[in-house]
């Protein structure tokens, strides 16, 4: 390579071909002199030059880039982003009990919703809950095709080539697999190969790792495969996506079948039927904890049939078969050296006790919420004291940190004996320290109560809240742009320069648009570039249409969440017919309201939040400048068997069911096409009735709804006994 090579912008594209040439060949020899003959000729520096000169110029002329073009191959510069991956089968996550209580609670519910006695027939796997990364791999005709992780659970990421290099998992399966095989489980890093890592980064004066969580979640999302092959990171197998075939009709036959295909398995884990036996293995692995080669955080509990796991079903977010038992959490003594106040998107004003470092469970902790101003004065939700009399939290007091589940530190209690002299209790502002409008707790009209947050009235007038709303905007399960993060939301909302200033969502997607102009650009502002830019630009147009349920989450609305946004997304279905509906809703009356009440899911402090979203004016200005720069599109309807004589129906079930229990019924209604609801409208198809039936049968009756017995539901959908 020449000491002076041409300036990337000035190349032709005939010239860019040429030189894309020569890097591949160069970059290529020196990979062989290394990896191949453990002779470097040129020193590291050299080598990444020739390798981001060849990704450079791959990114001012992307038709060029070459089949063996170096950022394809392990050992070289590898592609800039992991791409997408669509799960077949959603990845979802477990609930979490912490007590022996909830255990029990859990068994019943398992019960209860199948309308059986507790009477110990049905049999549970326990299994160690491994401290790792969640992966997803998919073998068609027996071979590796694609690894993904968990991501939001809908979408990951592809990490296939870093998955190939971890000697646990095998590329090929038995001839006797079925065709398509998704293997799901946990990657993670033994404690003894986390302690050489540490101590070969410390030799290195490089910066050590945290834990060997994180560390084998950075190791696994390394961009050059290499790196992931000396990380050592290791493998338990233990769930599944797609099977084309199962090899299997229980939870722990398909951990045998696993471990005969060549998958590790946790050796820990036990078939259990009573619960006094399943919690009896969980503390018992919770004293052979410390001595274990890997980390885990609890116990997770499995109904070990899979048909009695295909009649529990989900909920929105976690399958109702299987609960993650937690350890407790660790615990550690500090002072709290201040308190601060930060202000969230929705206007809350959370308190945060800034602490001296102090390390929890193997992590150092300088922070913890204090929820609200309640809980520093020691009250619970309803009042209730939930610490000692004066056991409230001032500035200088000694305090018990915990990191619940090993992962939110909390501040539990105060030590009383080590408090300051001039200790003072702390005041809570009346005015939020941002914008300086008043702060206040608003009251229940239902029950009388003070909300326990406080909360900031300024709206959009305050920055804190218009700021904290771009970031939620721009979140991973919300428009997810990339390039576009807290930092740069940061600089973008409180830069003075018009061309770059955004101020709210539509904001962003005018951005290229104003920068056009603009004599300060955007490429020359440190920390940014013209390739980064360009790609920046690019990732806001990726987003210019986007799924309804993603564009409603994004908005920001109070108490909505992903699970109420799909929720919403599939009950309206465009984003037209539920600004309508959320506007004839207005007043909380009439049918409209109704309707959003009758959603199951969605209850009346719910329904309020969003109905007095879409009846602020300053909402509806700022969502209407947003349709003019994007598009939510409609939403998707799952496909139905055309079969079911239910499907696309709105089913109300009363009264006492005796051959399944509500929330079977509700499962079972909507496996077959229907939707369910809460209460009967003029919406209504159908009300099941069982005995003791009172106003949802009269008012079905008035309204000339169908109405049918149990007996008649399960002749009508082609189930019965």
């Amino acid at each position: 390579m020449s000491d002076d090579p041409k300036p990337i912008e000035a190349l032709t594209k005939a010239e860019a071909k040429t030189e894309l040439e020569r890097l591949a060949g160069e970059i290529a020899r020196n990979d062989e002199l290394y990896h191949g003959k453990d002779a470097p000729k040129i020193s590291d520096a050299a080598y990444d030059a020739l390798k981001q000169r060849n990704l450079a110029i791959e990114a001012r002329f992307p038709e060029l880039v070459r089949e063996d073009s170096p950022s394809k191959n392990v050992g070289a510069a590898p592609l800039p982003t992991f791409a997408p991956v669509t799960h077949s089968r959603p990845m979802l996550s477990l609930d979490n009990v912490f007590s022996d209580e909830e255990v029990q609670g859990f068994v019943g519910s398992v019960y209860r919703f199948l309308g059986q006695i507790p009477d110990e027939s049905i049999a549970f796997t326990a299994e160690p809950k491994i401290d790792g990364l969640s992966i997803s791999i998919r073998y068609e005709n027996g071979t590796l095709v694609n690894a993904a992780t968990r991501g939001d659970g809908t979408t990951g990421e592809n990490v296939t080539a870093n998955v190939r290099t971890i000697s646990e998992i095998p590329n090929e399966l038995p001839k006797d697999a079925p065709e398509v095989v998704e293997i799901r489980g946990e990657i993670y890093m033994a404690k003894p190969d986390f302690l050489a890592l540490n101590a070969r980064m410390e030799e290195e004066g490089k910066q050590t790792y945290v834990n060997p969580r994180n560390t084998a979640a950075g190791s696994l999302r390394q961009l050059d495969p290499t790196v992931t092959a000396k990380r050592k990171l290791k493998f338990f197998a233990y769930a599944w996506g797609e099977i084309s075939e199962m090899p299997a009709d229980t939870q722990s036959g398909m951990i045998e079948t696993f471990a005969r295909w060549g998958f590790p398995t946790n050796p820990l884990t036990r078939r259990l039927s009573r619960v006094e036996d399943l919690l009896a293995h969980y503390h018992e692995i919770g004293l052979e904890r410390g001595e274990l080669d890997y980390d885990i955080d609890g116990v997770v509990y499995k109904v070990d049939r899979l048909d009695l796991q295909a009649r529990l079903g989900f909920r929105s977010r976690s399958p109702r078969w299987a609960t993650a038992h937690k350890f407790p959490a660790e615990q550690a003594f500090t002072e709290i050296e201040n308190i601060d106040i930060q202000v969230g998107r929705t206007g809350a004003l959370t308190p945060v006790a800034r602490l001296k470092p102090v390390t929890v469970g193997g992590v150092v902790v300088t922070n913890a919420t204090l929820h609200n101003a309640d809980y520093i004065k020691g009250i619970g939700n309803s009042g209730e004291p939930i610490r000692e009399e004066d056991h409230d939290f001032r500035i200088g007091d000694t305090v018990v940190v915990q990191r619940a589940g090993d992962v939110i530190p909390q501040v539990l209690d105060v030590v009383l004996e080590k408090r300051p002299k001039d200790a003072k209790p702390y005041a809570f502002p009346d005015k939020c320290p941002v914008c300086g409008s008043h702060a206040v707790r608003e009251k229940n009209e239902k029950t009388g109560k003070l909300d326990s947050v406080t909360r900031c009235t300024g709206g959009f007038v305050c920055a804190a809240q218009a700021k904290e709303h771009l970031k939620h905007f721009v979140s991973r399960n919300a428009y997810d742009i990339e390039g576009l993060g807290s930092k740069q939301i940061d600089f973008f909302f409180e830069t003075e320069n018009d061309t770059m200033r955004i101020r709210t969502a539509p904001d962003i997607f005018t951005l290229e648009k104003r920068q056009a102009g603009s004599m300060t650009k955007l490429e020359n502002i440190d920390g940014f570039g013209k390739v980064s830019v360009r790609k920046l630009f690019d990732a806001i147009d990726a987003r210019r249409t986007i799924a309804l349920n993603r564009f409603i989450y994004a908005l920001g609305i109070r108490h909505v969440g992903e699970t109420t946004a799909k929720l919403l997304a599939r009950s309206y279905g465009t984003y037209d017919e539920l600004e309508k509906a959320m506007k004839a809703a207005n007043g909380c009356t009439g049918e409209a309201w109704d309707d959003l009440n009758n959603i199951d899911g969605i209850g009346e402090v719910v329904a309020r939040a969003i109905v007095e979203f879409f009846n602020e004016p300053r909402n509806i200005g700022v969502i209407d400048d947003l349709l003019e720069e994007v598009t939510p599109e409609a939403a998707e309807i799952p496909a139905i068997s055309s079969s079911s004589p239910v499907a696309g129906k709105t089913i109300v079930f009363t009264g006492s069911l005796e051959r399944m229990s509500r929330d079977e019924a509700k499962a079972m209604a909507e496996r077959l096409g229907a939707k369910t609801a809460g209460s009967v409208s003029k919406k209504t198809d159908l009300v099941v009735a069982g005995p003791g039936a009172g106003s949802k049968l009269t008012k079905a009756e008035e309204l000339g709804i169908e109405v049918i017995t149990e007996d008649a539901w399960f002749d009508l959908v082609g189930e019965g006994a």
